[in-house]
């Protein structure tokens, strides 16, 4: 059997920076179970699609989300990522 999951690790990463937005690139890929290079990869997709922005600070980035932006899929479109987040996340 092999395995899958209903997220993507786009949606999942989007999930992690919204639990902290400070997070580091290795923190992310920690808390998803992915590679480092494969969460940069991931962030700078997000980041070209305007789903995110980064702000450096100091040594560190920090990342300003997009909630109100919809879902990419023409299926899920109606939906913000805010919707998203707060369907699979206590943040908010």
């Amino acid at each position: 059997m092999t395995a899958w999951t209903f997220l993507t690790h786009h949606a999942h990463v989007l999930l992690e920076v919204a639990k902290n937005q400070d997070a580091t690139v290795s923190e992310i890929a920690a808390g998803i179970g992915i590679s480092t290079r494969s969460a940069v990869s991931i962030l700078n997709d997000l980041e070209v699609a305007g789903y995110l922005e980064r702000e450096r600070r100091g040594r560190r980035n920090h990342y300003v989300l997009h909630p109100e932006l919809p879902l990419r899929h023409p299926s899920n479109a109606t939906h913000s990522v805010d919707e998203l987040i707060r369907a699979l996340s206590d943040l908010r």
